[in-house]
């Protein structure tokens, strides 16, 4: 197959037993984001929170055999709307298979559990520097929403707010 034949593309939902892979999957994320020292993940923690505590699921898409990719997903609500959403937390396509329509495929499969679970839309973060990022996205009819400014608490400032 050539680099640029788009390869056919399966999708499961990751198992129990996939935590080992889904973890490399965010550690190569985390590299290409350069965010390598932010990841504190384990697989024992990825089992816990993903298949004991159901907090999110996990796709994996495969061709040939071989998980190329992966994608984190979580549900969320919107009052406005109504109804749940999805926001798209990560996304991972290994690097000898973009620009090839695997993350096409991969958001083509997120839009259909989204429409299939009846939920109102599908959202997610781009890092502001990610322009191949922006630029795929734009690609498929994607807003940027630029009037919102994302916030976060963690850690200490979490826990002091919370007085604990």
């Amino acid at each position: 197959m050539s680099t640029t034949e788009k390869p056919p593309v399966s999708f499961r939902f990751a198992a129990q037993e996939d935590c080992a892979l889904i973890l490399s999957f965010i550690r190569g994320l985390a590299e290409y984001e350069h965010l390598e020292n932010e990841v504190i993940a384990t697989e024992e923690l990825l089992a816990e929170w993903l298949f004991e505590k159901h907090a999110a699921e996990v796709i994996l898409a495969s061709h040939d055999g071989k998980v190329i990719a992966f994608a984190l997903f979580f549900t969320t609500f919107s009052t406005f709307l109504g109804r749940a959403g999805m926001f798209l937390e990560d996304l991972y396509v290994l690097p000898e298979y973009r620009g090839r329509g695997v993350g096409t495929a991969v958001f083509r499969e997120l839009a259909r559990i989204s429409v299939n679970r009846g939920y109102g839309r599908l959202e997610w973060w781009c890092l502001d520097w990610n322009t191949p990022g922006i630029e795929f996205y734009n690609s498929f009819g994607a807003k940027a929403m630029d009037e919102w400014t994302a916030y976060r608490l963690s850690g200490g400032s979490l826990s002091n707010l919370a007085e604990i």
